[in-house]
């Protein structure tokens, strides 16, 4: 009687010990607390997803051909353009995807790295074309690469002995900063036009007619502004004028005349196809040939 009952009172120990746990399984897992009741638990952020570009532009299936390169190296090589956002320093340029939105924290972050080369609104110059396999690079106001300028580093010597290495004081103008911007097409570089690739810039800078840069133009001599708006060089142009007519030349030579003046010829295309001889003198144009 006594074991039995014994047994009994045991079992029905054990059961009420399974119970309780049970029980205290359910509360923690089904009673709500003030953070879950906040926030459902299965709900989660969603990613922010950036803006999509505007009016992104369709590109050709086939790869760019070689007179389409040349076609954009006079037209875009040279040209002026305002910046619509802030572009970044540094040597290795910043890389715009095309047909992407800009990556804001990328951007921030090179800006903050590398300083501002330009600011929204300011006027720049596309100073150089690079061409990869996949990518363009462009030089805005000389690149981002510091450039060594001999007059900076001169040295006096008196005697066989030099001075004390001073920096010369910068003469005229302020150069202003210079930035790369590098499209990235993703793949091999599409066969497109001189407007194709101002169009893909177009995230940074506006080659539109209403620029700053035609303001600049309308204060030149009229036969300099013609000159410009048909693409070639004219006698009495500066450097400047000539890169915003004809953009960058294919090759550049120095020589002496008879007169022992040095002239540095600028040289547009590839004999035997139409190349032309822009010579200065100084930073002025004496002379323009065409060869056929």
């Amino acid at each position: 009687m006594d074991v039995r009952f014994t047994v009994a009172l045991a079992a029905a120990l054990l059961v009420a010990a399974d119970v309780a746990g049970v029980g205290q399984f359910q509360t923690t897992t089904t009673t709500p607390t003030a953070d879950t009741a906040a926030a459902p638990p299965s709900v989660q952020t969603a990613p922010e997803i950036p803006a999509a570009p505007v009016s992104a532009l369709p590109h050709s299936s086939k790869e760019l051909e070689p007179q389409s390169r040349l076609l954009i190296i006079r037209y875009v090589d040279g040209e002026f353009a305002k910046a619509v956002q802030a572009i970044p320093g540094g040597k290795h340029g910043f890389k715009v995807p095309v047909g992407k939105p800009v990556d804001k924290q990328s951007l921030s972050d090179a800006l903050r790295l590398y300083g501002t080369a330009a600011n929204p609104g300011d006027t720049v110059q596309i100073t150089g074309l690079e061409f990869r396999s996949h990518e363009i690079l462009l030089q805005i106001n000389g690149g981002g690469k510091k450039h060594f300028r001999l007059r900076d580093h001169l040295q006096v010597g008196i005697g066989g002995m030099s001075t004390t290495a001073t920096p010369a004081v910068p003469t005229g103008p302020a150069q202003p900063p210079g930035a790369t911007l590098v499209l990235d097409y993703g793949r091999p570089i599409p066969d497109m036009s001189p407007d194709d690739v101002k169009h893909d810039l177009g995230t940074f800078l506006d080659f539109s007619k209403h620029s700053a840069a035609v303001n600049w133009v309308e204060t030149l001599p009229p036969q300099f502004q013609e000159g410009i708006k048909d693409h070639q060089a004219v006698v009495g142009m500066d450097s400047e004028m000539v890169l915003a007519a004809m953009g960058r030349p294919d090759h550049k030579v120095r020589e002496r005349d008879p007169e022992g003046q040095e002239t540095e010829d600028w040289i547009y295309g590839t004999p035997p196809s139409k190349t032309t001889f822009v010579t200065f003198l100084g930073d002025n144009v004496i002379r323009v040939k065409e060869f056929n």
